[in-house]
């Protein structure tokens, strides 16, 4: 990010961490943190004003109801702030054309960030690749989740936040857990367990959070399921071959089965609850808040103004998302609007690593809350003092 000395500080804590072989090493190990930690404009000394148009712009993050209506503030806002001095902002994704990453793309494409005084470059990293990248400070954001991996790092003292969420499945959203059904098996009875999920996802993901979910559901142990990592591509035909008994299938790749009476949709993400979105590193945690702020306020805006409510209404807008995505506008439309979500539920991350530890992919005590989350930064862009 320029300015450039912003960097130093994140540069000196790389070489303290040295990487420490971050990914399984990460998830499981103990280590304490390395400093107080930090959470809220309270830690910047920041002020939090009004913000026209942001009288709606937050929720209750208790609220856990499924027909919970995510904040939303009017289009256009919260208005652009232009900083003093342009700066550059790279973020990272593991893709580049989800529809997840709409408000990203369309940021971009519709000139938002600009506004701010941002340049916003986005890279296609692997997320084991950038979190490293990001607690050194090459990266400024990463557009990922709290991980296992990311969890790991945060506990070794990699200075990182979950710092806006990103999205909820829409109502008729099949997006989720689907089992084929078998002769052994009684109608209504998944019969799970000692049985093969496939997944995209290893059980580090966050995934591992709605499938035990869906799992208890069915009632099936979690620990009694065995599950296999898959590529994209693959993942449907395990499934319809027999080689897996289940699968986790996203968007759009579900609708290949629904409505075969020889499948069984059992549960997906659970609505009004984002499990993933923005990390921020050091640079704009410590470094430049004022970008980080920036940067949100900018993508904020974007979703008030584009993706406000069932934006797969508009045949032009997904027309021009599918350009930008480079996804084809009728793949786009043949599954529900997501629905768009910056802010982040409490005990979202408390439930994750309960997850992880039931997979058996971390160990010892879980991390607070605000060791891994950090509202301040869409608070002040919509102008809420929590």
């Amino acid at each position: 990010m320029a300015p450039g000395p912003a960097r130093a500080p994140a540069r000196a804590l790389a070489t303290g961490v040295a990487l420490l072989g971050l990914l399984a090493p990460l998830a499981a190990c103990d280590a304490q943190p390395s400093g107080p930690a930090r959470s809220g404009p309270a830690r910047q000394g920041r002020s939090i004003s009004p913000v026209a148009g942001c009288a709606k712009g937050w929720t209750d993050p208790s609220d856990q109801a499924r027909d919970r209506r995510p904040a939303r503030c009017a289009p256009g806002a919260p208005a652009p702030k232009p900083l003093k001095e342009k700066t550059r902002i790279v973020v990272s994704a593991s893709t580049l054309n989800a529809e997840y990453l709409a408000p990203l793309q369309i940021a971009r494409a519709k000139g938002e960030f600009a506004k701010e005084g941002l340049d916003v470059e986005v890279k296609l990293l692997p997320t084991p690749d950038a979190l490293p990248l990001l607690a050194k400070g090459d990266i400024d954001v990463q557009y990922a989740a709290p991980e296992a991996a990311v969890l790991g790092g945060i506990r070794q003292g990699f200075d990182i936040r979950w710092v806006a969420g990103n999205f909820s499945p829409g109502p008729g959203s099949k997006s989720g857990l689907w089992v084929k059904r078998g002769p052994d098996r009684e109608p209504g009875e998944p019969g799970l367990e000692h049985r093969t999920v496939g997944t995209i996802i290893g059980k580090g993901s966050v995934i591992m959070y709605p499938m035990r979910q869906v799992l208890s559901r069915n009632k099936a142990d979690m620990k009694l399921v065995r599950f296999q990592q898959l590529g994209p591509a693959e993942v449907l035909t395990a499934l319809k071959r027999g080689a897996v008994d289940a699968a986790w299938l996203l968007d759009p790749v579900w609708r290949e089965v629904e409505g075969d009476p020889g499948y069984s949709f059992l549960g997906g993400q659970p609505p009004g609850e984002p499990l993933g979105g923005l990390l921020f590193g050091p640079d704009l945690l410590t470094g430049n808040p004022d970008a980080g702020v920036a940067f949100l306020r900018a993508y904020i805006r974007t979703v008030n103004t584009y993706f406000a409510g069932d934006y797969k209404k508009d045949k032009a807008f997904v027309k021009e998302l599918g350009e930008i995505l480079r996804t084809d506008p009728e793949t786009l439309a043949a599954v529900p609007s997501l629905r768009m979500d910056w802010e982040i539920r409490d005990r979202t991350v408390a439930r994750l690593q309960e997850a992880y530890a039931e997979a058996g992919v971390t160990d010892g005590d879980p991390l607070p809350e605000d060791r891994v989350v950090d509202r301040s930064f869409y608070a002040e862009a919509v102008g809420h003092k929590p």
